[in-house]
């Protein structure tokens, strides 16, 4: 596979993986609207959701995110030095692509509560 397939298949999963967000951000509307949005289980509930949904986020910011760097690398020369394409991923937005030392431990970290819109 093409470094430049390998982007466009990534691109492709950020947007599948936007989409099916659509129905449950509705959902989570009605509820807050709704009666319901008072009681405390269905508040925690919500509130997991939302959780969920952020991770969704960076899901697709990562997808955005390696997708640029393999265009990047694909116009680089075979001889390219090591360095070249370290450069590439510090330039890159999420700590854990970007920082070596990060790198796939991001889902076992506690992250804090950030708002969702």
């Amino acid at each position: 596979m093409s470094l430049q397939k390998l982007a466009r298949e990534l691109d492709e999963t950020a947007r599948q993986t936007a989409g099916m967000l659509e129905g449950i951000t509705e959902a989570l509307d009605l509820l807050a609207g709704a009666s319901l949005g008072r009681d405390p289980t269905v508040g925690r509930a919500m509130q997991m959701i939302v959780t969920a949904l952020q991770g969704q986020d960076r899901i697709e910011q990562r997808c955005h995110n390696m997708a640029l760097a393999a265009r990047q690398f694909a116009l680089l020369p075979s001889n390219a030095p090591d360095s070249v394409y370290d450069e590439i991923w510090a330039s890159l937005t999420l700590d854990e692509l970007r920082v070596p030392a990060l790198s796939g431990i991001a889902a076992h970290q506690v992250h804090g509560e950030a708002e969702l819109f």
